[in-house]
């Protein structure tokens, strides 16, 4: 959307913040954009449809063709060429200088539409009536194009909306039943075979398969999923059949949430866009105050020819229109925050967008954040059995348990197609670990402390333990009849790209820190096999602390979290970033969310935001620039009236162009654009 140069200075007051997180226009504010409403950058309706099909379009191209019409009555009858040209003028300037006198009556008297406005009824007044009707012409096109630069934005992020299949296949008595995705409700059981769509964000009850996530993530390869495993409307199951359990309707999905936080945040204008838009409101009058010069200095000053500069003033005045400058910041971010949100980017603003290229450290929680938030098996270490009969027989105990470490072993032994059955009268003993029966055998899993009330351990069993517990690893001894036969060490892992993630940071020279309410032990093991420093044992307002001591050092601190320990520190940073899968309060805090949990994301956002600071400063140049070029020769004679709207309409169309070849950023490896 472009925004008027005009707009109120409160404009970053325009937005409250609702306690959910969203942002709301102020009623005073809501009252101010319908009064501008219609003005140039104040149109807020969207058309459904082409660009063609749209009112800017039926009038830019009814102008048009009565220009034509006038042009070939003017070389059939020449006598007629001055009113020709002035009706086809009319077609245009007439809704245009309504809008004008709208802007008046509502305080905004130096409103593109009035520099318009003066400079075609001008052309007339010095009989350049074809001029004038070529400038009304190009300036519609101007316009048309402006809307084409926010329509393509919003198109690009709500074509996401596509994605999610209009039926889904709902499991009702036991029977399948086909039913419109938007009717979905939670918890509904939805049948969804291979080569189908998702239809609903939900949880696999039933089924694995491999899960193509590139529509929505861009991820290139299908992820192994089974029961337990969150899935995402639009994405597309590979191969087996899955019953999945709805856990979001279709007005609260991924997708859905997304498109909405996206438009809020290109509602929301930087810091550039408000300066430019400040800027803009002196730059046009003093625009008009310069066309009145060169009108009217040369003629009483130096006896010039008043035609002559009147005819030149019209055209600076042209020249100053700032439809090209307007255009330059909003095209450019409302492009940036679509192209990140494709991606799984999320920025809750112009703002945010224009502060993450200057982060200079990122300070990140550990579980769920550098790691996966899920247990794994490490190591099986057998004594006197193989590594199969220890893991089954350890499955065995476990099996029907929801705790973490039971599911780190059950899913260790379903990744390895291992059938062990249930333990025959399973109990879970208090803080020690689980005992029950496996083949007629008496079988515990125990932790090394609750192992040595019962048997001695060896020397070597000791070292061993102490080993993997300083590799931050939970160690579960198993023993049959009472004698040790093996261990089972469970880690939660860092994320496969943790490292390949912090090493991009490293590239672009940002620093970064691990902070934790882990203990000392388990962080600094995770923290090394990272390379990385950490801070452990952290209260959440000791990681709230750390954050602003780091901001005192001038340092400008992003925070990565998902977690409500998390929530103080994302408030304090500079940006709060909430990683994918995190809680609600992380993801309302934070200004910033990577929805699927890459660690290279980070490095990611601050790349998308240079590249779309860098194509701001190149829109700006080429606005000012042409403008620059034009003056020039429209002052020593060389352009005239259509040539200097014309530098305004191609200044539009290059810099609408170059803001559009954000919507194909792509993330790492393509980033520079």
């Amino acid at each position: 959307m472009a925004h008027d140069p005009f707009c109120p200075p409160d404009e970053d007051k325009k937005f409250k913040k609702t306690p959910a997180g969203k942002h709301e226009v102020h009623p005073e504010h809501q009252h101010e954009d319908d009064e501008l409403e219609g003005l140039h950058g104040h149109d807020h309706e969207e058309e459904e449809g082409p660009i063609w099909k749209t009112a800017k379009a039926r009038l830019t191209l009814l102008c048009a063709a009565a220009f034509g019409i006038a042009y070939l009555i003017a070389k059939l009858f020449p006598q007629t060429a001055p009113w020709g040209y002035i009706v086809a003028m009319l077609v245009g300037l007439v809704p245009i200088a309504g809008r004008a006198f709208k802007g008046m009556t509502k305080g905004y008297p130096f409103t593109i539409e009035t520099l318009m406005t003066v400079a075609a009824i001008g052309a007339i007044v010095i009989n350049a009536a074809e001029e004038a009707a070529v400038v009304i012409v190009l300036f519609l096109v101007g316009e048309l194009l402006e809307g084409f630069a926010a329509g393509r934005a919003r198109a690009s992020i709500k074509a996401l909306a596509t994605l999610v299949p209009k039926e889904a296949t709902v499991e009702r008595d036991g029977k399948p039943v086909k039913v419109e995705a938007s009717e979905l409700k939670l918890d509904d059981i939805v049948i969804v075979r291979p080569g189908d769509r998702i239809p609903a964000d939900g949880q696999i009850i039933e089924g694995e398969s491999a899960i193509d996530e590139a529509p929505v993530t861009g991820e290139s390869v299908p992820k192994k999923k089974g029961v337990g495993d969150q899935v995402y409307a639009g994405t597309i199951n590979d191969e087996g059949v899955l019953k999945v359990r709805i856990t979001a309707t279709a007005e609260d999905n991924t997708i859905a949430r997304v498109i909405k936080l996206v438009e809020e945040a290109q509602e929301s204008k930087a810091p550039t866009e408000r300066f430019i838009d400040q800027f803009a409101k002196y730059y046009t009058p003093g625009v008009m105050v310069f066309a009145a010069m060169v009108t009217v200095i040369p003629p009483l000053a130096m006896g010039a020819p008043w035609s002559q500069w009147v005819y030149k003033g019209l055209a600076v005045l042209l020249i100053g229109c700032p439809c090209a400058l307007v255009i330059s910041t909003p095209a450019a971010i409302a492009a940036a925050l679509s192209a990140g949100a494709k991606r799984g980017l999320l920025m809750k603003g112009g703002a945010v967008l224009e502060t993450f290229r200057k982060v200079s450290f990122v300070a990140m929680d550990k579980t769920g954040t550098l790691t996966e938030g899920k247990p794994k098996v490490t190591d099986i270490i057998g004594k006197g059995i193989d590594d199969v009969e220890l893991l089954k027989l350890a499955a065995a105990l476990e099996s029907g348990s929801s705790h973490p470490l039971a599911v780190a072993i059950l899913n260790e032994a379903k990744s390895r197609s291992i059938a062990h059955g249930s333990a025959q009268d399973a109990k879970a003993m208090g803080g020690k670990g689980v005992v029950g029966k496996v083949d007629g055998k008496e079988v515990a899993l125990f932790s090394p402390k609750a192992v040595e009330e019962k048997v001695r351990l060896a020397p070597e069993d000791k070292e061993q333990i102490e080993k993997l517990n300083d590799d931050s690893k939970t160690v579960s001894v198993v023993l049959v009849d009472g004698e040790i036969v093996g261990y089972l060490a469970i880690r939660d892992e860092p994320r496969e790209d943790a490292m390949a993630g912090l090493d991009a940071l490293k590239d672009l020279g940002i620093k970064t820190l691990m902070l934790t309410g882990d203990n000392k032990r388990t962080g600094t093991a995770i923290a090394q096999q990272l390379g990385m420093d950490a801070r452990t044992e952290l209260l959440p307002e000791d990681k709230q602390a750390i954050v602003k001591e780091l901001k005192e050092k001038g340092e400008v601190v992003a925070k990565v979290g998902d977690g409500i320990n998390d929530a103080p520190a994302l408030a304090a940073a500079d940006i709060g970033i909430a990683m994918g899968g995190g809680t609600d309060v992380a993801l309302e805090t934070a200004d910033a969310a990577i929805l699927h949990g890459r660690v290279k994301d980070i490095a990611d956002m601050i790349r998308l935001s240079k590249s779309a600071m860098s194509n701001i400063t190149q829109n700006i140049t080429i606005a000012l620039g042409l403008k620059a070029v034009f003056l020039v020769t429209t002052i020593i004679g060389i352009t005239g009236l259509w040539p200097a709207i014309l530098a305004d309409t191609g200044a539009t169309v290059l810099v609408t162009l170059n803001a559009m070849r954000l919507l194909a950023w792509k993330g790492s490896g393509n980033a520079e654009l």
